[in-house]
This record gives C-alpha cells, sequence and structure tokens, in this order.
C-alpha cells in the first residue's frame, strides 16, 4: 500500500486528542475513520478496512487490550497503541497481544508520523517474482510468501516478528546490537525502545526454538545484542 493515501482508524475516547489526530493525519493526505469505544472501533474497523489501527488502552466500554486480541482473531493489520500507560508491563501486554508499535502520550505528532510510516513501509513490502527460501537447520523462512516452518510444521508469527526475523536473517552469524535491531524494525526513534527488543525476541523463541531456554537459533551476546546461529545456512536468496 502508499503510504499517501492510506487508512487510518483512529481509536480514542478523549475528543480533542480525537479532533487533533483526525487534523494532522488529514494534513499528511491519510484518511481518517475516528472512533470513541472499542464496539465503534470494531464496527469501523469491518467496514472499513483500514491500512492501519491507532489506538487508546482506555476506552470507555472496554479496555484497548481487548480490541488489540479481537483485531488480532482477525488480521495483521497493523495497530500502534498510543496510551497514557507508560508502565513497562503494559506496553509487554500490548506488544504481547500483537500490537507493532506503542507510544506514550504525551507525544509528537511527528514522532507518529513516522511510525505510521514505518508500520506502512513493513506491510507493504513489495513482491519480487523470486521464491528466496532461508534454511538452517529444521527452521526454513520462505520470505516471499512469509511462510515460517520448524521441523515441517508452520509457525504463525505476526508482521512484526517476521521483519525481526527477517533482520536476521539478512544478518547470519552476525552480532546485532539492540540499537540496529530497533532501528531496523521500528525505526530511528525508536533506538531506546529496549523493552520492545526483549518482548519480541522472547516470542521468537519460543515460537521457533526446540528449547526457549536454550537457544538453537537466537543466541544473546551479554550486553551486546543477539545474533542469529546459521552455520549450517542456505538460501536461494536474502531480501
Amino acid at each position: 500500500m502508499s503510504e499517501r493515501g492510506a487508512r487510518i482508524l483512529v481509536i480514542d475516547d478523549d475528543p480533542a486528542i480525537l479532533r487533533s489526530l483526525e487534523r494532522n493525519l488529514r494534513g499528511h493526505d491519510f484518511q481518517v475513520d475516528a472512533a470513541q469505544s472499542s464496539a465503534a472501533a470494531l464496527s469501523s474497523y469491518r467496514s472499513n478496512h483500514p491500512d492501519v489501527v491507532i489506538l487508546d488502552l482506555g476506552l470507555p466500554d472496554a479496555d484497548g487490550f481487548t480490541v488489540v486480541r479481537a483485531l488480532r482473531q482477525e488480521s495483521q493489520t497493523p495497530v500502534i497503541v498510543l496510551s497514557a500507560r507508560g508502565a513497562d508491563q503494559d506496553k509487554v501486554k500490548a506488544l504481547d497481544l500483537g500490537a507493532d508499535d506503542y507510544l506514550t502520550k504525551p507525544f509528537s505528532v511527528e514522532e507518529l508520523l513516522a511510525r505510521v510510516r514505518v508500520v506502512l513501509r513493513h506491510a507493504a513490502r513489495p513482491a519480487t517474482g523470486a521464491a528466496p527460501i532461508f534454511r538452517t537447520g529444521e527452521l526454513a523462512v520462505d520470505l516471499e510468501s512469509r511462510i515460517v516452518t520448524v521441523g515441517g510444521r508452520e509457525v504463525r508469527l505476526t508482521r512484526t516478528e517476521f521483519e525481526l526475523l527477517r533482520v536476521f536473517i539478512r544478518n547470519p552469524n552476525r552480532v546485532l546490537t539492540a540499537r540496529m535491531l530497533l532501528e531496523a524494525v521500528w525505526g530511528p526513534e525508536a533506538g531506546s525502545e529496549a523493552h520492545y527488543l526483549h518482548v519480541y525476541v522472547a516470542r521468537l523463541r519460543r515460537k521457533l526454538e526446540p528449547d526457549a531456554r536454550h537457544g538453537r537459533y537466537l543466541q544473546t551476546e551479554s550486553g551486546v545484542g543477539y545474533r542469529l546461529l546459521a552455520r549450517d545456512a542456505g538460501s536461494t536468496a536474502v531480501l
């Protein structure tokens, strides 16, 4: 999808914030739908099929976590949580449920726009016509169709989990710092959001590793970052 003209669903129970977001997003050529409750949000989502959802957690009829959970049962549409709740446990819970990003209020419009552009770019990676397959051990990743299998069993990854795995695949056996990974997946504004990385690496390990406590594929380099161990890797292409 193109960044310009993309459709964004904004969900917030504060009318002033909702108006501000609508005005700023439309001023940058986005189409905008607005909702002030979880029920209205899900109804709008199913009717209008937005490209991105921007979600406040504090809604009058249900917790925003409920909305994230419902959306993830239906699709992989990018979700950016925008909330006054700054506690790490809220961020981790939102990311664990499948949110793609998390911004804490107060926020700058410029940063929000940057985060929107990042998730749109991830969602719009064009097909190449090739069939790039990366393999190491029992792990196989079809980078074109985004199909991941372990020992022949398909593993479902969220969009952000797959983007993180793609960065590792581009750099097999290379130590990648936390900042490098954060900037590659979430953009330069996320360079200090280390908790994002801990959550997503842990999620990848649970889904890909035979034993998440002893990484066969994703290795922690203490005090530095992570590396994808791929000594026997093979690939038709790595995008």
